[in-house]
């Protein structure tokens, strides 16, 4: 194989080079090919290889070498060019320098020339028009206006500008010599000032943008420019308000006409603020003038509505309007305007709302009372009062005779949200209608008004008049209406909550009224919450009575006692059953009533009371073997009940009951063994030795020894 540069080229592999080199020799491959394997001759092939690899490494070093010198020798020839071409450059730059040097002092010549050309023929200019303008002032002198300019109607826009200078200089000249000269020149002025009014006039009305963008050029340096903006700004609206809403209609001749001015006017910004300010003067204030005048004393709920929408759709138009060039401050512009057609009804705003509502809400809660055939009840207030509120939270005692309200809870969802619905649209309109300093403030004084109406005339009455009917707790066969009470109250202040996070909040979270909102919500709070708590306690008290009335007519000494002991076929007792039943109606009663750590809180406070009221009826009787068997089984099915609490404490309880009354029956040699056994041993002796004596054979069996 022929050792040459190639075999080198990358990729390069020194494995696979050898590989392919000892192939090649004969008898050098690995399985020896037609010849056996020799290595002697792989030996001395690789040996005569390796001297040809040497010498082809000296070939290339000598190229290498060679091919240095002469990149060295290009790299000094490069470099001398390019020194060449510096110099050649720095010489260009100075001829530069200096032409440009040379253009200069030219252009400055030039200019010299223009200024003394223009130095001379300024003054020829200005004597050629003085001269002109004084041929036509001899017109006026003569009284014979010859020239042609102001005869013919082609010529008007030349005509104008003259007779515009020659008012000027008239104005300068002395009245007593040149009265008459001047009123002619005036009058010729007028005249002039007249044709080219009503000329833009019908180029506004036959669309010629061109020809209005000539006379109004011309205009630009009459008196009359202005009542040329007046014409137009009329003409542009003849027509425009062909339908019932004038903010739509406005909003789409403005669109319009804001195209056409910069065509026409060489400062739109001005003409357009004109127009917008002859809207708003004009159009837009008899139109809220109209719809408000004819609601303001008849209707406040429609006056209230009209202004709030009103007000809205004239701000939603101003911010439209803004999208056009009124001038450097248009926020400030729109909002004066605004306010000109808006301030006389604002100023009252807040004061008609509040009577409006403080009306509304006293008439939607005499509607509902009315509609109950209920005539309201006066709840006293004083010292006599607040010192009955506090004797009845002390002792729960109910001061005053017991009322029937035949199962109303006088709480009305429908009232309610009639109520928060005329709050909100309240709120809505003070947010809009109120000034930004004045906004906390009254959106507070609305807050109040919600809470008199719904807090105190109807939730707390409530609440009172659900007290008043709680029965007393030795009441039989009573109806206890207070927890429906609760659980609507619980779900119209939820809904009161909400309005004050969604609405109210917003209005005044940046403000001092805050603390005020959060202070009186936190007062209406509390005061609920007592009258709440009070009626759930005396609500818990008639249903531990009802139980205890139960217990009192169905329970008999004979059921722990029987006649019979062989005879006994029932599992559990007639009172257990009845109050049981009547227990698991109240829990259910509790869950519908609550919600959220409240069920758990009040059905934990009954579960103790029931324990109580159990514990303290079982130890009124003597039982016989038969007749502890029977407690027990009477405690089990209490049990059973008592799991539908869900409450941990309260099935503790009862288990611990349980285990109590296994001291009834288990054998006397084991009363140790149970009593200390793993739910008796951390109770009082004295408790567990008070249920060991209510064992029949408690004297005969001597069963005090075990306690002394």
């Amino acid at each position: 194989m022929a050792t040459t540069a190639q075999l080198f080229e990358e990729p390069f592999d020194a494995d696979e080079y050898i590989e392919r080199l000892a192939w090649r020799i004969p008898g050098g491959g690995s399985k020896g090919g037609a010849e056996a394997f020799n290595p002697k001759t792989l030996l001395l092939q690789f040996e005569n290889h390796i001297e040809e690899l040497k010498q082809l490494d000296v070939k290339i070093q000598r190229r290498v070498e060679k091919l240095e010198h002469q990149c060295h020798r290009e790299a000094k020839e490069f470099a001398h060019k390019v020194q060449d071409l510096q110099r050649s450059n720095q010489v260009a730059f100075q001829h530069f320098q200096e032409l440009d040097e040379h253009i200069s002092y030219v252009a400055t010549k030039v200019c010299h020339l223009g200024d003394q050309l223009e130095g001379v023929n300024t003054p020829r200019q200005r004597a050629v028009e003085a001269q002109r303008l004084m041929t036509f002032f001899n017109e006026f002198l003569d009284g014979d206006l010859r020239s042609d300019v102001f005869n013919n109607p082609e010529k008007i826009k030349e005509a104008a500008d003259i007779i515009q200078k020659l008012h000027l200089i008239a104005q300068e000249l002395p009245f007593d010599r040149f009265a008459d000269v001047k009123a002619k020149i005036a009058s010729k002025y007028h005249d002039l000032e007249r044709q080219l009014i009503q000329e833009f006039t019908a180029a506004q009305r036959r669309g010629e943008i061109g020809r209005m963008r000539e006379v109004a050029a011309v205009l630009l340096h009459f008196k009359g420019y202005a009542h040329c903006v007046d014409v137009y700004i009329k003409q542009c609206q003849e027509g425009a308000y062909l339908r019932n809403d004038v903010f739509e209609d406005t909003a789409v001749l403005c669109q319009r006409v804001n195209k056409q001015v910069g065509e026409v006017f060489s400062s739109p910004e001005t003409v357009m603020a004109k127009l917008i300010q002859n809207i708003f003067e004009n159009k837009l204030q008899a139109h809220v003038k109209e719809k408000l005048d004819e609601t303001r004393h008849s209707d406040v709920e429609q006056y209230l509505k009209n202004l709030y929408d009103l007000y809205t759709r004239t701000t939603a138009l101003a911010t439209k309007l803004t999208e056009f060039n009124l001038g450097s401050d248009k926020h400030t512009f729109l909002s004066k305007l605004i306010k000109s057609i808006f301030s006389t009804y604002l100023e009252s705003y807040i004061d008609m709302e509040r009577d409006y509502l403080r009306t509304r809400g006293a008439m939607i809660l005499q509607r509902y009372y009315d509609s109950k055939n209920h005539q309201k009840r006066l709840i006293g207030s004083g010292s006599i009062q607040e010192l009955k509120e506090r004797i009845r939270q002390r002792t729960n005692l109910p001061l005053g005779p017991s009322i029937d309200t035949h199962g109303e809870t006088f709480l009305s969802p429908e009232l309610v949200v009639n109520l928060l619905q005329e709050t909100r649209h309240a709120f809505e309109r003070c947010h809009k209608l109120s000034d930004p300093s004045d906004l906390p403030k009254n959106a507070f004084s609305i807050f109040l008004l919600l809470v008199e109406h719904l807090c105190v005339e109807h939730i707390d009455y409530a609440l009172e008049i659900g007290l008043s009917a709680i029965p007393s707790a030795d009441a039989k066969n009573a109806n206890l209406y207070f927890l429906d009470v609760v659980q609507q109250a619980n779900s119209i202040f939820h809904l009161f909550d909400k309005q004050f996070n969604d609405q109210l909040m917003p209005l005044i979270s940046s403000s001092p009224k805050l603390a005020e909102c959060l202070h009186k919500k936190k007062e209406v709070i509390e005061q609920m919450e007592v009258k709440l708590d009070t009626g759930i306690d005396r609500t818990l008290n008639c249903m531990v009575g009802q139980m205890k009335h139960i217990l009192a007519t169905e329970q008999k000494k004979t059921d722990f006692r029987p006649e019979d002991e062989n005879n006994v076929m029932i599992q559990y007792t007639t009172a257990c059953s009845k109050v049981c039943a009547y227990v698991s109606r109240q829990v259910e009663h509790v869950r519908k009533s609550m919600d959220g750590k409240n069920v758990d809180t009040v059905l934990t406070e009954l579960g103790v009371r029931f324990h109580r009221l159990i514990h303290e009826h079982l130890q009124q009787y003597s039982y016989s073997s038969m007749g502890g068997m029977l407690a027990i089984c009477d405690v089990a099915e209490y049990r059973r009940c008592a799991k539908d609490f869900r409450v941990p404490l309260v099935l503790q309880l009862f288990d611990t009951l349980h285990a109590l009354c296994n001291l009834l029956v288990v054998a006397p040699d084991n009363l140790k063994q149970v009593c200390s056994g793993e739910q008796l041993t951390n109770l009082d002796r004295n408790l567990l030795h008070a249920f060991v004596q209510l064992r029949a054979d408690y004297r005969s069996a001597r069963l005090g020894r075990h306690f002394s």
